[in-house]
């Protein structure tokens, strides 16, 4: 067999036998600190950014530490108005007892009015990061929980990045 042949061959085995292991504690660690999601959880999102407004909150547990957020949500300020829907993907880890972080993508597809007169079909696509504590760990069926969610809105009259700061309060079952 050709020398150089062989070294290759062996550099491959070695990197591969390197990922499998890396793969391999990746994924006990983190299934160890994955937390644990709940089946269903419905609520409320208040936000602030550049438009204020609330969101009707569902968020249906997938398998122990994923889930699907559907929002409905509603906003205005002085000249603007709007009402859209977001679906977000979330993976959700625990930092200590009830306290968990959640990150993942979504996108949004709203109706947005400006002065009355320009109304446009708006769609985006972005994310989410936030913390929550889950009150059930002290036997209460409730989660609390601080969020952003930058999206950048692709068509319409205000295409380009938006994004504002949330309160969510949902009761799980």
């Amino acid at each position: 067999m050709d020398p150089v042949k062989q070294s290759v061959d062996k550099t491959c085995i070695t990197n591969l036998v390197r990922i499998m292991v890396l793969g391999i504690l990746f994924f006990g660690v983190h299934s160890y600190v994955s937390a644990q999601v709940h089946p269903r959880a419905l609520g409320l999102r208040f936000g602030a950014g550049s438009v204020f407004g609330a969101e009707v909150s569902y968020q249906r547990g997938l398998v122990e530490n994923n889930r699907l957020e559907a929002d409905l949500g509603f906003g205005a300020s002085g000249n603007h108005s709007r009402i859209f829907i977001a679906g977000i993907y979330h993976w959700v880890w625990n930092l200590d007892g009830g306290l968990n972080w959640y990150i993942g993508p979504g996108a949004a597809v709203g109706l947005y009015s400006y002065d009355v007169a320009d109304n446009y079909l708006n769609l985006g696509v972005g994310g989410q990061i936030g913390l929550e504590f889950d009150f059930n760990t002290i036997d209460a069926p409730f989660l609390l929980s601080v969020d952003v969610r930058p999206m950048w809105d692709f068509i319409g009259h205000g295409s380009g990045l938006g994004w504002g700061l949330s309160l969510g309060a949902r009761y799980t079952w």
